[in-house]
């Protein structure tokens, strides 16, 4: 149902949703609505009001759920809102922390295949005699050392 921006009286939501003003003042004292007041204490329910009055009615009238159910229904809702919200923020965080190892990790790849390929330029600019001399240096373990970034 297309509706136009603004607030809308009870005796109009009351008539968009053909149900009676007490049903719509009952949810409110039940705490499912609240709508804003005017000065002359008139209820103005706003779009969002409407939205959730639908939703009530739907559960209401459509499936037979109490009002206790709604109740709990509405809750459970927001709560479930509020989980994917923190659900979507911490894939967010970690989405951006993978990104960030992934770059350091392709810096360090880089880095170390330039270091590869300066080391093998310069093994082939060795004379014979220092190719010989450098294979009969005993390589020994401690000699390599190895750095772990964390």
């Amino acid at each position: 149902m297309k509706r136009k921006r603004g607030y809308y009286s009870i005796s109009a939501v009351a008539k968009m949703f053909s149900v009676h003003q007490q049903t719509i003042r009952l949810y409110e004292k039940e705490g499912l609505i609240t709508p804003k007041r005017s000065e002359g204490n008139t209820r103005l329910f706003a779009e969002e009001d409407i939205d959730k009055l639908e939703h009530i009615i739907y559960l209401t009238h459509q499936l037979g759920i109490n009002l206790a159910g709604v109740e709990m229904i509405l809750k459970l809702q927001k709560q479930i809102t509020k989980l994917q919200k923190e659900i979507n923020r911490a894939f967010e965080s970690t989405q951006k922390e993978l990104e960030q190892d992934s770059e350091l990790h392709k810096t360090h790849a880089k880095k170390s295949a330039q270091t590869l390929l300066t080391m093998k330029q310069k093994a082939q600019q060795t004379t014979p005699a220092q190719q010989h001399q450098a294979e009969q240096l005993p390589i020994e373990v401690e000699d390599w050392q190895v750095e772990y970034e964390e």
